[in-house]
């Protein structure tokens, strides 16, 4: 077995996210190529520091490019190579330049959603709704799970958000036709599939093994499944897998640009929306932080720095305005 076979057999024993797999992977692949292919147990500090100013003067990378760079460095040290860094201490880790979010009006948000509804096949447009009605993440969305929509409580439930945790947002009335059509076109696909005997499907931490019965019943199943059956690329499994990621952040480009919205929009910034939107309603903070998932109200408080109070930058009056 190779040391990037030991990486990803260690990233699926602690349980981590494949994305986060996959790029951890691709940078310990890069340090190898870049000392000649050398193995990492014949290289330390030096060569780590190499890599690493080569990533910040060469390659022009942002901060938080080399510090995701040096956390894979590091995993691969400490978790697979079982090595103690002595060294560790001297790298410090770049300073991620602090940007405020960008942030939609109501009217661009419902422009872009309305171009979304126009452009996008289902259930892509349903999607970017659930983002700016709920406040979920993409990929919380696209993982999104039968048994966590409520439609009578009008509540989802976020299961494994950031930092492994759960919680509870709102689902908007004005989703809830929408959702019941999508979770009757689901159910029609999970038939089809128990008779097809298809119907397993990916579970987290392990579950599949204490629970065997669960990968086939209905309420494990994705809300927003693909089309298509894939195979898994760890277990080799045929399964119907979610709707993916990077299709929905295509649509949300296409509908920001056929709205005509200048800014950046991307899924993310409907939540940066979402959040801004609730602040400028007047709900407290401590609200926000929690329907958003976030384990640190500082994290929350930089809507505040983008809420435009009807009065300009910060609600503060242009002395050019001023009476």
């Amino acid at each position: 077995m190779n040391i990037l076979d030991k990486v990803r057999e260690k990233f699926q024993l602690k349980d981590y996210s494949l994305s986060t797999e996959d790029a951890y992977v691709a940078w310990i692949k890069q340090f190898i190529l870049y000392h000649g292919k050398r193995h990492p147990n014949e290289m330390g500090a030096a060569e780590v520091e190499a890599f690493l100013t080569d990533l910040a003067t060469s390659r022009n990378a942002a901060s938080s490019t080399q510090n995701q760079a040096l956390s894979a460095l590091l995993f691969l040290y400490r978790e697979v190579l079982q090595i103690e860094l002595p060294w560790v201490g001297e790298f410090s880790r770049s300073k991620v330049p602090r940007h405020l979010p960008v942030v939609l009006t109501r009217a661009e948000v419902r422009a872009l959603l309305a171009h979304a509804a126009l452009d996008a096949p289902a259930p892509y447009g349903l999607i970017l709704q659930l983002l700016y009605g709920t406040g979920m993440r993409l990929m919380e969305a696209v993982r999104l799970r039968v048994m966590d929509v409520a439609l009578s409580r009008r509540e989802i439930v976020v299961r494994d958000g950031k930092g492994d945790q759960d919680r509870i947002t709102m689902l908007p009335d004005l989703l809830v036709s929408a959702l019941e059509a999508q979770l009757a076109q689901r159910r029609r696909w999970f038939d089809e599939d128990v008779a097809a005997d298809k119907v397993d499907v990916w579970l987290p931490h392990a579950l599949a093994t204490k629970y065997p019965v669960a990968p086939k019943e209905w309420g494990w199943q994705y809300v927003f499944a693909a089309a298509k059956f894939s195979t898994d690329s760890v277990s080799g499994a045929v399964r119907r897998h979610h709707v993916e990621e990077k299709q929905v952040q295509r649509y949300c480009k296409r509908a920001a640009l056929g709205a005509g919205i200048a800014k950046p929009a991307t899924p993310h910034t409907l939540r940066h929306s979402f959040a801004t939107h609730l602040l400028q309603g007047g709900y407290d903070i401590r609200t926000v932080q929690e329907l958003l998932g976030h384990s640190d109200v500082a994290s929350t408080m930089i809507y505040t720095h983008v809420l435009n109070k009807g009065k300009g930058g910060k609600g503060v009056v242009s002395p050019l305005d001023a009476d």
